[in-house]
């Protein structure tokens, strides 16, 4: 009968939303019982936890692979209406819609940073030439992503996305695969810790 009490206090009592914070993945609630109480989004606690629990190869895959989904997210959105008669000088760029540009500027402005955090974890001292080469090829990727959001090209974008995929599966073959036996160890050419 207990139970039936609790449910029913439940039931009647108020419970307002305060704030949702999608990006964090947190909700904070406020009920009449219990004042206001935080609940983490479970998925935002697993890829928190598969982030800290990862190797420093593992990592930058992680970081390709979502700078690859910002580059999809913003091809998606300049291609959208490509089909609809649109003349040839104007197929590698989509001007005016205000909602678009800002669609494809953030997930561009995303992409810039994973690369720029791709750059700041280079070693050069262990990575040498390597490194010294993916310098810059991340700074030329910037550059062109920046030329790529100002004049919305699409050209451009595809360009570096198909570069970006071949560094990540190049990442994907190296890794070692008993990754268990590697947690911890750097990874030649690369710091994560910054």
């Amino acid at each position: 009968m207990q139970g039936a009490g609790y449910k029913k206090s439940i039931k009647n009592s108020k419970v307002e939303v305060l704030n949702t914070d999608k990006e964090e993945g947190t909700f904070k609630y406020r009920s009449e019982r219990r004042g206001s109480v935080s609940y983490t989004n479970p998925i935002s606690s697993y890829r928190e936890t598969r982030v800290k629990t990862a190797s420093q190869g593992q990592l930058i895959i992680m970081l390709y692979e979502e700078a690859l989904r910002q580059m999809d997210l913003a091809l998606d959105v300049l291609t959208a209406d490509e089909g609809g008669g649109e003349s040839a000088a104007s197929k590698n760029s989509v001007p005016g819609n205000p909602s678009k540009i800002e669609k494809v500027s953030k997930s561009i402005l995303k992409t810039q940073e994973i690369i720029t955090e791709l750059t700041a974890s280079l070693d050069f001292e262990k990575g040498g030439a390597i490194a010294t080469n993916l310098f810059s090829l991340y700074t030329w990727f910037n550059k062109e992503l920046f030329e790529a959001n100002v004049h919305q090209d699409i050209q451009r974008l595809m360009v570096i996305r198909g570069q970006l995929s071949d560094l990540k599966s190049a990442w994907v073959e190296i890794l070692p695969t008993n990754n268990a036996d590697n947690v911890g160890k750097a990874i030649a050419g690369v710091n994560i810790a910054g």
